[in-house]
Order: structure tokens, then sequence, then C-alpha cells
């Protein structure tokens, strides 16, 4: 009997939480839409487009000034000493690096003004779903974007509240 009893407690114990758990609301949001959608993002990848275009046309400025001059410098090779067109050499050579040098500098650029760009509207984004799911009363918001950690999202969807509070 005493041992009946203490499978007894045992059982209540295990199942009290569970029922606490179970009362727990959860919603989800899929977060790369909401932000793929905010019209602050897309501002932000339209300034960005321009400074990729920006460095885009000075690359290919500088590769048409080295083809220029590699052409003037191949055709002229003939007419020169060894010693001219060994210095000419070195510096196409230089040239070259610097192109290179200017394509890896523009590509950290890009990247290092798209996190400063997006790092403030992220946060936003993380405010609103946090207030909205406070307003509604739930305990966890899962992330329900494709690769997300969510197995099953059948709870409510904050998208359409949260575009409302963010004014979009």
């Amino acid at each position: 009997m005493k041992h009946f009893t203490t499978l007894i407690v045992s059982l209540l114990l295990l199942v009290a939480p569970l029922s606490i758990k179970a009362q727990s609301k959860v919603a989800h949001i899929n977060t790369q839409q909401l932000i793929s959608e905010m019209p602050e993002v897309i501002t932000a990848q339209n300034e960005l487009k321009k400074l990729e275009d920006q460095y885009a046309k000075e690359l290919e400025t500088s590769a048409k000034e080295f083809q220029t001059k590699a052409q003037s410098y191949q055709g002229d090779a003939q007419n020169q000493t060894e010693l001219i067109n060994q210095q000419r050499q070195v510096e196409l050579q230089e040239m070259q690096q610097r192109i290179q040098e200017f394509r890896e500098t523009a590509a950290q650029e890009l990247q290092k003004r798209s996190a400063e760009m997006m790092r403030p509207l992220y946060e936003k984004a993380r405010v609103a779903i946090e207030k909205v799911a406070s307003e509604q009363g739930f305990d966890y918001v899962l992330d329900s974007s494709p690769g997300g950690s969510v197995i099953m999202a059948t709870g409510t969807d904050l998208m359409t509240a949260v575009k409302t509070d963010l004014g979009f």
C-alpha cells in the first residue's frame, strides 16, 4: 500500500507541471516575411543597390582603363626596350592588384552598410512582435520562417497585427 501511495503521488507530481504548460499560449510569425515587407527595409535595399551600382561603375571604369593600357602596351612592346616592357608589366600587375583590392573593399563596405542599416530594423520588428504578443496574452512566439525551429505552426499568426502596429 505504501508503494501504491508513492506511485500515485509521483504520477500527480509529473502530471501537474504538464497541465500548467498546456495552458501556455503560443503564436507564430514568419519574421523573414515581416522584415522583407517593412517599408524601411525596401528603402534600405534601394539605397544599398545605388551604392552597389556606384561601386560597379567604378570597377568597370578601372577595368576598361586596364584593358586600354594593356592593349596599348602590348601593341607598342616591340618598339620598347626590355626594361620599359618590364616596368609596364609591373605597372599593369599593380593596377590589377588595386582593382582587386577595390573590389574586396567595396564588397566589405556593402556588407557593413547592410548590417548597419538592418540592425535597427530587426530590433524594431522584434520590439513590435513582443509588444503585440504581450497585448494578446501570448507566452511564446515561434518563428515560422523557412528553416526556423517550428515543427507545427497552427497557432495564431501575428503577421497582420504586427504590420498594423508598424503602420503598414
